[in-house]
């Protein structure tokens, strides 16, 4: 007996070539007129964002110092908030609705939210233990069919740690450096929620994590296999951007393909609908990686780590390329050891993207102070970065770099209202955040504790999550 349905079609082939043997049935389909396989559509979005932003109120926020996010600064300024949205900005003489919640910013600095472009919250999470080590699918060089989305723990007491520490309004959350390629990335709001699609930035591009130098050839040198060197990273990656350039070529020509989630991600990459990340610390690899996407047509957003970006700071900028750094983070590896902690101004100086990022759990909830140190820095060596100028580290860079920038990461009519005030200049290591909205939503308020998010998995902790 024939069972299944691979075994019913079996069993009307047998039939239908019985019929035609015996002279009945009409045409009988000669091999080369069998019809072309159509080529399969793949969604591009299986995991679409079901975030809504919370309830607003229409607010005003005057006589407050304003950082623009793009540079700008407005002394005794005022900002109106209203549907979720940033309506105007301007100075003491603006028109001021009246039927508004009035906050008195005296003293007090207003910026857009800080956005962290290299986080692994969610994938990381508190408590650092194994069981949520899920951030580095080590098994094979290059895994770009993970996503990190699928590892992020809504419930991470980090998240709201950076909201309310560190005024951190989005965030991307990338896999870890073992491998070439770690996967795609996702781009978060930082609101509760019980689901990561909740948190999901909408229409967010996603990344493609890379990675070059130490850490792939120490995983999987060590395991005995390629890559094992600086040449052998090369090679791997060469030979995966061979194999995804001759996918896409399918596609485009619209001929079938097997579906290959892995090839799926780079093809991506290769349209630009995808932007590469790629954790690299030295300026010469940087210059071969540009080299290499060149070769096959992808282009890098951002080079993260990137301690030696000073060395090829006019390359970057001409290229059009990020850096995202940290301000004084050096020494504990080989390839981490030349940095210098002039490194962002040097960078900024030679009109490249300069961000600031954290990496770190902890870092994260502070890059309003990381930024303070570089600017210190650079003024040591006669570079004087102005605060207005100093907050583009941290705001509008890390959102172009994200492609997000049309939405947020400054404070511009129409743009999403992801506000942080702050009880006094943001680049002072005393100053805290002390109202975070996000979507013109406030998420925070240092005053209230009502408004002070924490996370499911801290209530009935000891210690934690008890606030008065």
């Amino acid at each position: 007996m024939i069972r299944g349905v691979k075994g019913s079609l079996l069993a009307a082939v047998s039939l239908a070539l019985v019929g035609c043997a015996a002279g009945g049935g009409g045409d009988v389909a000669s091999a080369g007129d069998k019809p072309a396989e159509k080529p399969v559509k793949f969604n591009k979005d299986p995991f679409p964002s079901t975030y809504k932003g919370y309830p607003t109120r229409l607010t005003v926020v005057k006589g407050v110092t304003i950082f623009d996010g793009e540079g700008g600064r407005i002394d005794n300024g005022a900002i109106v908030m209203t549907s979720g949205k940033v309506d105007r900005i301007g100075g003491p003489d603006m028109d001021l609705p009246t039927d508004a919640d009035v906050i008195d910013g005296t003293g007090k600095f207003l910026t857009p939210g800080v956005i962290d472009i290299h986080s692994h919250l969610g994938d990381y999470p508190s408590p650092s233990v194994e069981a949520h080590s899920d951030g580095n699918e080590a098994t094979s060089p290059t895994t770009p069919e993970v996503w990190s989305e699928h590892s992020v723990w809504p419930q991470d007491p980090g998240f709201s740690r950076a909201l309310a520490n560190g005024g951190v309004t989005s965030l991307q959350i990338l896999p870890g450096s073992a491998n070439l390629m770690g996967g795609r990335s996702i781009t978060l709001k930082n609101v509760p929620s019980r689901t990561v699609q909740g948190m999901k930035f909408p229409g967010a591009p996603y990344g493609l994590k890379m990675a070059c130098g130490e850490n792939p050839k120490r995983v999987y040198g060590g395991k005995g296999r390629a890559p094992s060197t600086r040449m052998g990273n090369f090679a791997v990656n060469r030979a995966t951007w061979q194999k995804a350039a001759a996918y896409k070529k399918k596609m485009d020509d619209g001929k079938a393909v097997d579906r290959d989630l892995a090839m799926e991600t780079l093809a991506g990459v290769l349209s630009g609908e995808i932007l590469v990340h790629n954790h690299c610390y030295r300026a010469d690899e940087m210059a071969l990686v540009i080299d290499m996407s060149k070769e096959f047509g992808y282009k890098v957003s951002t080079f993260h780590h990137a301690v030696e970006s000073y060395k090829i700071a006019d390359i970057l900028a001409k290229e059009g390329i990020c850096s995202a750094m940290w301000a004084d983070w050096w020494g504990f590896k080989m390839e981490a050891y030349d940095s210098v902690p002039e490194n962002i101004p040097l960078v900024y100086k030679a009109g490249a993207c300069t961000i600031v990022h954290s990496d770190d759990a902890n870092q994260i909830q502070r890059l309003n102070q990381e930024a303070a140190k570089a600017r210190a820095s650079g003024r040591r060596i006669g570079i004087d970065v102005s605060d207005e100028k100093a907050w583009t580290w941290l705001s509008y860079n890390p959102a172009k770099a994200l492609g997000i920038a049309d939405r947020t990461g400054s404070l511009k009519p129409g743009k999403m209202a992801d506000v942080v005030l702050w009880n006094g200049n943001p680049f002072s290591a005393y100053t805290r955040p002390e109202k975070v909205w996000i979507d013109g939503a406030l998420m925070f308020d240092a005053n209230d504790p009502k408004r002070r998010p924490v996370s499911d998995f801290e209530l009935g902790q000891p210690g934690e999550g008890d606030v008065k």
